[in-house]
């Protein structure tokens, strides 16, 4: 499980920096996170529990060291909530995770696909606005002739 590890530092809201060892995904679980990761972030597109389900998968290939100097990998949510103390830092986390597991995000290239990903994403996102100020908008009442 343990491929390439990367030893990273991250500063957290607080201001402490926390040492986190980044690993390879392997080929399966690599696969499922690539494709779930972009869309189960967008509202409305994924839902949040296959986003949580694909953060703690992806989760599971960062480790912190353990009491006995070996790794321990972040597999359950309650590892993560103990050794990742804000949203922020499991944020930047994540992103370094796909950064170091995706050659598309890095030197740079994670804008570029970011923003391909949101200008093939803006027509769907226009037709579901639009919907939704169609649903919302206040009818228009006849006026009486009276």
């Amino acid at each position: 499980m343990a491929i390439e590890p990367k030893e990273v530092t991250i500063t957290d809201q607080a201001g402490r920096e926390r040492r986190y060892i980044l690993h390879k995904f392997n080929a399966i679980a690599g696969r499922e996170i690539i494709s779930k990761y972009p869309t189960s972030n967008f509202p409305k597109i994924g839902e949040y529990e296959v986003s949580e389900a694909t953060m703690l998968k992806l989760m599971s290939f960062v480790a912190v060291e353990g009491a006995n100097g070996n790794p321990m990998f972040l597999t359950t949510r309650a590892l993560v909530d103990n050794h990742v103390p804000d949203w922020e830092t499991l944020v930047r986390i994540e992103f370094l995770m796909m950064e170091y597991n995706c050659s598309f995000f890095q030197n740079g290239k994670g804008s570029t696909f970011l923003s391909a990903l949101a200008e093939k994403a803006r027509p769907q996102i226009m037709s579901m606005l639009t919907d939704l100020l169609q649903a919302s908008s206040p009818k228009e009442k006849q006026r009486s002739r009276n």
